[in-house]
């Protein structure tokens, strides 16, 4: 087996892909095996009884988003039922931040990578705090969750078509020249896809008032097209997975309970540990005895080389997550120990243009004891409650040596 070169045909797929924000479309119609009695979670797959407190609560938002329950009493009963089915977004070409929760009806965008046909999807990003992705679910977490649904997102769809479709890759490149990562970082690429789209918003809106009040919550929202990468760079490691003999992760994800990887040579497998608690800066009135373990698709970011990855580009993101602008950049030249390739495309200024770390070896990582670096929001352990800060987490090194050894065994090391 010749391992080089099946990991350079895997960083290649990555880095080649093209993923192109072509529309908004209602789960349903748009997500391959979606159905009316399931909900797609972030991270491995978790039943009920072992979900965590956030991932709980966003599950009882989206059965009362979705008119299943009227109150989170009868939500937690209709999701211990077994009425209800939980399955990895990630098991359907789909992305979600935090909890990452996706229900039938609720709007997601579309990707399409235009260099090898596959489509990604994820869901509208509903901002800071009290949301349903931290898992929050009060009423106000579900009026603006049917608000973005019903006002925004067949407005979001229109313009997108108008649009003629927005290059994220493009996208992503000049935002890490603004100072962005494409994980925590987003207020550059958010002010770039609000460019992209105020004109068309303002055509296709039904009214002045209406476009207003969508350019209005798009321009609040620093982490407006955090959803819209994440899809992207899902497309990006999916084209990338499945190359037979290599040892380059495609997906890192978790559910609040375990982080689980995938492999591109070792099929569609889960190696899972439990999930581990985020080093993060606080909210006011919040401490690390409130924070859940980490929780997230959004890892999907470091995965495809940005994110944690490219904080050399986004040295300000310190004052989110915490440190000093000396640990951001130390943080990008650790993960070139552990990675294949250098991106051709997301180059870091303060590293003279150097390509970002692209291609997490699974051999690298076990050889030099280095685990990946990520960033990440923090959710309040109990369900209800919503983000409490922000911070860096590395996942548990058992998982790529459990990887390693499956390895050796599939090609007989």
């Amino acid at each position: 087996m010749d391992i080089e070169k099946a990991n350079t045909e895997t960083v290649s797929r990555m880095m080649e892909a093209r993923p192109m924000l072509v529309g908004v479309g209602r789960a349903r119609d748009v997500i391959p095996g979606m159905r009316d009695n399931l909900l797609m979670h972030a991270g491995p797959p978790v039943t009920w009884d072992r979900m965590s407190g956030p991932m709980r609560g966003a599950v009882m938002g989206a059965l009362i988003f979705e008119g299943k329950a009227k109150d989170e009493v009868e939500a937690e009963a209709l999701a211990k039922s077994g009425q209800i089915d939980f399955e990895p977004c990630h098991h359907h070409q789909s992305v979600g931040p935090m909890a990452g929760l996706i229900s039938p009806s609720m709007m997601v965008y579309v990707i399409e990578n235009k260099t090898h046909g596959n489509k990604a999807f994820s869901g509208l990003n509903e901002g800071y705090g009290k949301v349903l992705r931290m898992g929050a679910y009060a009423p106000e977490v579900i009026a603006r969750l049917r608000w973005m649904n019903d006002v925004m997102g067949p407005v979001l769809a229109d313009a997108i078509t108008s649009s003629g479709g927005i290059d994220i890759r493009a996208l992503l490149a000049e935002a890490l020249q603004m100072g962005d990562e494409g994980h925590n970082r987003n207020k550059a690429g958010s002010l770039l896809y609000l460019k992209a789209l105020a004109p068309h918003i303002a055509k296709v809106a039904k009214d002045a008032s209406t476009a207003s009040e969508i350019l209005r919550f798009l321009g609040d929202n620093a982490l407006s097209v955090l959803n819209p990468v994440m899809a992207a760079c899902k497309s990006m490691v999916d084209a990338a997975h499945g190359v037979e003999g290599s040892t380059i992760v495609t997906v890192m994800a978790r559910n609040g309970t375990d982080f689980g990887i995938r492999v591109s040579g070792l099929g569609d497998r889960w190696f899972t540990a439990p999930a581990g608690k985020v080093k993060a800066l606080y909210f006011p009135g919040f401490t690390e005895a409130d924070a859940n373990p980490d929780i997230g698709d959004s890892t999907i970011t470091e995965t495809a080389g940005i994110g944690g990855f490219a904080m050399a580009a986004a040295v300000a993101i310190v004052t989110f997550i915490g440190g000093t602008p000396k640990d951001a950049m130390s943080a990008t030249l650790e993960m070139y120990e552990i990675t294949y390739a250098e991106h051709k495309y997301f180059t870091i200024p303060a590293l003279d243009f150097r390509g970002t770390p692209t291609g997490i070896d699974i051999r690298k990582v076990v050889e030099k004891g280095i685990a990946p670096r990520v960033n990440t929001g923090v959710a309040h352990k109990d369900p209800g409650v919503g983000q409490v800060g922000a911070g860096l987490v590395r996942p548990p090194m058992a998982i790529f040596e459990q990887a390693l050894v499956s390895y050796a065994e599939k090609y007989g090391y």
